[in-house]
């Protein structure tokens, strides 16, 4: 458990607890212009000016400066699809690999949807349909209450404080799935649930169904018991731009557009900010890794209240933005202090984002 301190902090640097100007929905801007898909194996990629779009240039250089100070390697944002920055900092650059640590869960979710849009599994199902008895250590009543959709939405009901194993004596029963939000490696089993219904490996039916056809680089490692992605950073901006897309590449679709508005809405009653390992910005309320109190507020007070984000240990992120058909992704070391996934750079980084795009 993270020392209370943390929270108090976070509770006054993102203004939680305070009326936040986010209260109300975004505005969505109706978007007349084509989106932009980049070619697959290729390093095309058509650009966009800050003049075209009206940004104020003025505070572009305090925005890469503030991403240069805070350890970031990379920082790209696509308007539309087209590149309107892609930095570069502290010796990283277009070829260099980074890790997705959390961020990559949404990989993970993209893969399930895509599962289950060819038909091979269901996410109401229960996961034992699909990995036999016995992959907890719960009861046999208690297990088949846990379906796949409890481990996308983070509320299995199995312990969280027992570290990152999936090994069934590690996955033990602490509540009835469905009633208790926890942040949990035992999401990771949904990659087993696929590989088993499609009768292949993780790696090979995440690269034909998503990786490839999108012109995605970048490969799978076990750090642990823990499953992270790692790629250059435009294959991160790629995959920001297929679900900004919501799912469609080109004429291809690639994941269900029903099934990504259920990902990036709210999918349980107990965390509002938490979708399908998205999470969302502008709701009454969140909850945050590693304890199970509910802060009010939005996430993110000053990023726009339509924003959804895949997070990631140490500031890995993607944020998407409908309203502003925005992909931003930021690659790179802990801003400040290590985290899981929402940290105070999220607030401030906003705050500079909103000074050069409004």
């Amino acid at each position: 458990m993270k020392p209370i301190h943390f929270f108090l902090s976070l509770l006054i640097l993102t203004g939680v607890g305070c009326s936040s100007n986010n209260e109300d929905p975004e505005t969505e801007i109706p978007n007349t212009e084509t989106t932009y898909f980049p070619p697959a194996n290729s390093s095309t990629w058509e650009t966009k000016t800050t003049t075209e779009l009206g940004y104020n240039d003025s505070q572009l250089q305090p925005l890469l400066d503030y991403l240069e100070e805070k350890n970031t390697k990379s920082f790209i944002m696509l308007h539309n699809g087209k590149i309107v920055l892609e930095e570069y900092f502290n010796g990283h650059d277009a070829t260099s690999g980074w890790y997705w640590a959390s961020a990559g869960k949404t990989l993970t979710t993209a893969v399930t949807g895509i599962a289950q849009d060819n038909g091979v599994l269901n996410i109401n199902n229960k996961v034992s349909d699909y990995l036999g008895n016995g992959w907890t250590s719960a009861t046999l009543e208690k297990e088949n209450l846990i379906t796949c959709k409890n481990l996308l939405s983070m509320d299995s009901g199995l312990d969280d404080t027992l570290g990152d194993s999936v090994a069934p004596e590690n996955l033990q029963y602490i509540a009835d799935a469905g009633s208790r939000w926890a942040y949990h490696n035992v999401y990771v089993k949904l990659q087993d649930v696929v590989a088993q219904a499609n009768n292949t490996t993780w790696s090979t039916y995440f690269n034909q169904k998503l990786r490839d056809p999108i012109g995605m680089t970048g490969t799978w490692f076990n750090l642990g018991d823990l499953s992270v992605y790692w790629s250059n950073s435009r294959s991160m901006a790629r995959f920001g731009l297929l679900i900004a897309a919501n799912g469609q590449w080109e004429d291809t679709q690639i994941i269900s557009e029903s099934f990504l508005n259920e990902a990036t809405n709210t999918s349980q009653s107990i965390n509002q900010s938490y979708g399908y390992m998205w999470w969302l910005n502008g709701k009454s309320s969140f909850h945050l890794p590693q304890t199970q109190l509910e802060f009010s507020g939005a996430l993110i007070p000053s990023a726009p209240s339509d924003m959804y984000a895949a997070l990631g240990k140490n500031d890995q992120k993607i944020y998407i933005v409908p309203s502003k058909q925005l992909v931003i992704i930021r690659m790179g070391d802990a801003a400040n202090e290590d985290t899981f996934a929402l940290s105070d750079f999220d607030d401030v980084l906003w705050q500079k984002i909103n000074a050069f795009i409004n």
